[in-house]
Formats: structure tokens, sequence, C-alpha cells
């Protein structure tokens, strides 16, 4: 019978924590040897956290040459720049770093060909620094680019799983809202939507799984392949780079996902494993440091434009079909982390529908290309 992918071959536990990080030595060496296997230049992306920090410390112990690793960063004061983390990690490794700036200008330039690279609209934020990362390679000569997606969900990284750990009555379900929600956007309620979502979750609450691995599961069927995959798969096919993701090896990612919840989480930091690996394999990188995430400063960038912008977007066919012009306008002037996703949301799907369902042709920027008559 065909296995369930959310059912990972069951590995041997790990007898005791020294035990889990010689296998899981091995199994990143097998891991990292294979998917960095080419004929072609291959390099990787280096965002200065714990995964792709693990990556390149794999990498740098399997190449007798400098791994060349690239790094986006925003020179805008209000981006989190993680050059800091990137440069120790770079330096301890012996690799060749190089800087990819990430402006207000490559979003508003970039955003019509990350739109039409995408295909679906699936507006993550870091598609757009991604796909100049890509470019930023394929420009040096690489065809092939190690990644660190994945290492969150196996290893159990994200904050929402040490919530859904908490004993009850203070453990906190995952459950992912709609953007528009509440906001008084929408012409109606959406009817379904959260149905595939729904189907995730039943999945993931197979007997026998903790609640953490229930959390890590309906991320591995939902969140991986339907945003962070899609996003590095095609940001980098579309500048004829492919991209590879080491920590999601079937054998390593099973040893990650079976294991132990205190090998995952514990001193109230996830992916603890694998932090004490890097502490051994690179300590340099200050593996013990707290996540910080990719973010990109777009709500801020959005909202400077605000009110021309909101009025292009409300004018687009498929935003007036689904929401109020007049609400959609007043988002886009509007403060606050929730109006500055929507908005960024709906600019994504404007473009979106602009191009794949209208038919028309992207222009040299967002502001264009929705001008357009």
């Amino acid at each position: 019978s065909r296995r369930d992918p959310l059912v990972p071959p069951e590995p041997a536990p790990p007898s005791g924590p020294r035990d889990a990080l010689r296998r899981l030595d091995a199994l990143l060496d097998e891991a990292v040897t294979l998917h960095q296997r080419s004929d072609v230049p291959y390099g990787m992306f280096l965002s200065g956290g714990i995964d792709s920090s693990a990556v390149l410390a794999m990498m740098a112990r399997l190449n007798p040459t400098p791994v060349r690793a690239y790094t986006a960063y925003f020179p805008d004061a209000i981006g989190r720049d993680e050059r800091d983390r990137a440069d120790a990690a770079a330096r301890a490794a012996g690799a060749e770093r190089v800087d990819v700036p990430f402006t207000e200008a490559d979003f508003w330039s970039l955003l019509p060909d990350a739109v039409a690279a995408m295909d679906d609209p699936a507006a993550d934020y870091a598609i757009l620094p991604t796909l100049k990362l890509a470019r930023a390679a394929r420009a040096d000569g690489l065809k092939v680019v190690l990644s660190g997606e994945g290492g969150d969900e196996v290893f159990g990284g994200y904050g929402r799983y040490r919530a859904a750990m908490r004993p009850w009555p203070f453990a906190r379900r995952p459950r992912r809202k709609g953007l528009l929600d509440g906001l008084g956007v929408l012409r109606e309620a959406p009817r379904g939507w959260r149905d595939g979502l729904a189907e995730s979750e039943r999945a993931a609450a197979r007997p026998g799984r903790s609640r953490l691995q229930r959390a890590q599961a309906l991320d591995i069927d939902a969140w991986l392949p339907n945003d962070l995959l899609t996003k590095l798969d095609r940001c980098l096919m579309a500048c004829g780079v492919e991209g590879r993701v080491p920590l999601l090896d079937d054998r390593l990612a099973a040893f990650a996902f079976a294991l132990p919840d205190g090998l995952k989480v514990a001193d109230r930091r996830g992916k603890w494993l694998l932090r004490q690996w890097l502490a051994e394999a690179m300590p340099a990188c200050d593996p013990m440091a707290r996540k910080r995430g990719f973010t990109v400063p777009v709500a801020a960038w959005i909202r400077r434009r605000g009110r021309r912008l909101g009025g292009l977007v409300a004018a687009q066919p498929g935003v007036g079909e689904l929401c109020r012009p007049d609400a959609v306008a007043a988002l886009f002037e509007a403060t606050g982390p929730r109006a500055g996703k929507a908005a960024w949301s709906l600019l994504f799907f404007a473009l979106w529908h602009h191009h794949f369902i209208v038919g028309r042709p992207m222009g040299a920027d967002a502001e264009e290309t929705l001008s357009a008559p």
C-alpha cells in the first residue's frame, strides 16, 4: 500500500543526547553530500539562522574550497539585518559570502516579476528577496543552491510549537485565521476556504503523536509545500537555478520528526538538538541565540504609497468582486501589522489577477502594471 507522506519510516529512537548527536552528524553528512552532488557550480543561501548555518557548517566540512554563500540584507534601518550572524558563520566556515542588498526600489521593481514567477497568488514577503538572491547567484554562474528550508518544521523551531506543548489549559492549538477576517473589507464571508487546512489538521492528529508532532505534521503537510518550498522552487527556477533542501532529506527528516519532544524543545528554545550540533560544529555562529525570523519591511513601504496604491488596487476587477473598494483604499493607509499584511496580500492578488486572469502584461513596476488600461 502507498505510504502516507505524513508518516515517515520510524527510525530507532536514540539512546540519549550523545547518541542523537552522533546520528544527526552522520545524517547531515549524508544529506548534504547527496544534495550538493552536481557537475555544475553550486552555493548556498545563508540567512545567519540556525538552519542555514548548519547547512553551511556541513558544506564547509565536505568541500575543499570555500563555499559561496549569499545573504540578503536591508539597507533601510527599518528592516531586520542579520549580516552580523551570517558574517560570523561565514568566517567560521571559511566561506565566501556575497551580500545582496534588498531596497524599497527593489521591492517595487521586482514585484511584477515575482508575481509572474509564482503562478499562484501565494503572498509571502520573502518571495522578493529570494528572487533577488536567485538572480545574484545565477549572475555569478551558479546553477544549484542549497537552502535551510524545513529545519523549523522537522526539528521543532517555531514558537507556535512551544505554545502547543503547554499543559492544559494553557496549550494553544495552532489555528490560522484569514488575513482579511474582521477588517470589514470583504463583501461577504468566504465559505470553505479552510476545508483543505481542516483536512490537514485531521491527518496531523494521528494517534500516538505528541502535541508537538501534531503541530509539526500540520506544517509539513500544509505550510511547507504550499508556501516555503513553492517560493524557493519557483523563484530559483525562474532564474534557471535549482534549489535543494538537505534538511528535508527523507532519512534526516524522518529522524528529526521522530525525536523525543525534549530533544526538540528545551530551555524554552526550539531545534534543541540541531543547536547542540551546531554549538560543537561551529560555535562562533551563536547557536543558542533567539530566533529572529526573516522579515521584509513591506508594510512600511506600502503605506508610503498608500493613497495612490490603495485606489489602484481597489479598482482592479478581481479585487472588486471580493472586496468593498472604499474599505480596500482605506486599508492601504491604515497602520498596524494586520492592516499591513492584508494590504500586501491584496496588492499581490491584484497583480496576479491582472496578469493571469485578465491576461494583461506586467509593467516595469507594480504601479505601472496596475495603472495600465
